[in-house]
């Protein structure tokens, strides 16, 4: 796509193909009164001097306070802190009452369990286009070691569930599975008895091979999204590890995409390809997306909602 011709929508989804972290920005307004907003357009930019960015819309209801603070501090969100992403990326009343927080030396608000804090002195903002750009000079830090909470292609994602997917990819007898949408239809295989596109997984990384394979099948662009399911096939005796995935423009080679409101009557080839396919309807209708872990007849789901960290 050309910049001449460039759909914003388009190249926002683009930007999302890069895997970051979930931070939430705080300082506190004129009157003491503490903001905050979820971000994840943050990144490290100086050892010496220490210095750290983030971006920040000018559309942002902080934009004023944001840019005329003397001081303010990034929360980076560990894996267990979803919630919290979610809270300060929505306009609630009282984001502050739904985390228990604390503040630093220079008075900003610092979050509890988070993965690490900075807290800085604005060094400098920068215009860019339709953001600016937050430059801070760290005063302050701690790293708690806790692992942080991801965010790709509208999704969350966190180390210790995906690390649990690629652990058991190299114990052996491992299928590999994907819910491939694209604009809200998914990609399934058969005729009077439907099933996921689906791969046994040997040694490398299972990702790759999963996406090698849809890609091959296909004749498609494949990308593939965060973790959607873990189970223990029983009546196989096989561990079924479940992506989600998008799927680019085109006719795809094999399989057909199909809407989830038109499979009511459908036959799938397994139970779970039934439970996988009903559930994905169900969460990708309210736009709240979770991972299972179990077998075939029960286990929990791990919410993931899809949408929530901001740039």
């Amino acid at each position: 796509m050309t910049m001449q011709t460039v759909d914003a929508r388009a190249l926002r989804d683009a930007f999302g193909a890069f895997p970051t972290g979930v931070t939430v920005v705080t300082a506190c307004d004129g009157d003491g009164n503490p903001i905050g907003f979820t971000a994840n357009s943050f990144t490290s930019v100086s050892l010496n001097p220490p210095l750290l960015l983030v971006c920040l819309a000018k559309t942002s209801r902080n934009f004023a306070t944001m840019t005329g603070t003397p001081h303010f501090a990034i929360n980076v969100l560990s894996e267990t802190q979803k919630d919290v992403s979610n809270t300060f990326a929505r306009p609630v009343e009282d984001r502050f009452a739904a985390v228990e927080w604390a503040k630093g030396s220079a008075g900003c608000p610092i979050f509890s369990n988070v993965a690490a804090w900075f807290e800085c002195a604005m060094e400098e903002v920068v215009e860019a286009g339709d953001h600016v750009i937050l430059m801070g000079r760290i005063e302050s830090f701690d790293n708690s070691g806790r692992n942080g909470l991801g965010y790709a292609r509208g999704g969350y994602f966190t180390p210790t569930l995906a690390s649990k997917a690629v652990s058991a990819a190299s114990e052996g007898n491992i299928e590999l599975a994907a819910v491939v949408e694209r604009r809200g239809e998914v990609l399934l295989l058969g005729e009077d008895v439907l099933s996921l596109p689906s791969v046994d997984a040997h040694d490398g990384n299972p990702t790759d091979a999963l996406q090698q394979y849809l890609e091959t099948l296909t004749g498609l662009k494949v990308s593939i999204g965060f973790l959607y399911s873990v189970y223990e096939g029983k009546s196989d005796g096989k561990q079924h590890i479940v992506y989600h995935a998008v799927a680019g423009d085109g006719e795809p080679a094999g399989g057909r995409f199909v809407k989830p409101d038109a499979l009511a009557a459908a036959k799938f080839k397994t139970s779970s390809t039934a439970d996988i396919v009903n559930r994905f309807a169900m969460e990708s209708s309210i736009g709240n997306f979770g991972v299972y872990f179990g077998d075939e007849t029960g286990g929990t789901i791990h919410p993931i909602p899809a949408k929530g960290a901001k740039a």
